[in-house]
């Protein structure tokens, strides 16, 4: 016997189990980590259009949903990535524990590049701050302080400036819209 959870989606109470409730509520926070922080119409647009899917699904509203139901809801509108990236800041709550690890994407590895955009000399330290995440401003303070006094020579800043590629360029396209 499992555990039932009433959530209002779309202006309408559904039914689901606890596992169908995580995992949909999962897939919307993702969603909305990815949507820009104004586009509130926009995440209850997706609710209503889940809301409808649930109806059309269900054949009674004492039926209770379950997880293939609402995982065959979210292989119908798409993946969250389809929604765009996701925002600076957004907090990540990682995968659900129900989901099929398999199911899950993995995040891309991060790659180490010399800056185009956070560029002194040759984009070094911007593209270690963009790695590490931090201010390229203080990883320029840092390396300079490791220059001067002894912790770090030139002919490691060249090394790294011959070893990291530099960053690709982006393609851009004029019939490209954004999400």
């Amino acid at each position: 016997m499992k555990e039932t959870v009433t959530l209002n989606i779309g202006s309408e109470a559904f039914t689901l189990d606890k596992d169908a409730s995580r995992l949909l509520r999962s897939y919307l926070n993702d969603i909305r980590s990815r949507l820009p922080e104004d586009e509130a119409e926009t995440i209850d647009d997706i609710e209503v259009r889940i809301a409808e899917i649930f109806r059309d699904r269900i054949t009674s509203p004492m039926r209770v949903i379950t997880i293939e139901t609402v995982r065959a809801t979210m292989k119908q509108l798409g993946a969250p990535s389809d929604f765009g990236e996701r925002r600076d800041g957004a907090a990540d709550d990682g995968p659900a524990a129900d989901t099929d690890p398999a199911e899950t994407p993995q995040p891309a590895p991060r790659k180490l590049y010399r800056s185009r955009r956070e560029r002194s000399i040759a984009g070094v330290c911007g593209g270690l701050a963009a790695y590490f995440d931090a201010d390229p401003t203080m990883i320029r303070l840092f390396m300079l302080l490791m220059i001067l006094f002894g912790g770090l020579s030139l002919w490691a800043y060249f090394i790294l400036w011959i070893v990291i590629p530099e960053e690709p360029m982006r393609k851009f396209s004029f019939n490209d819209k954004k999400r």
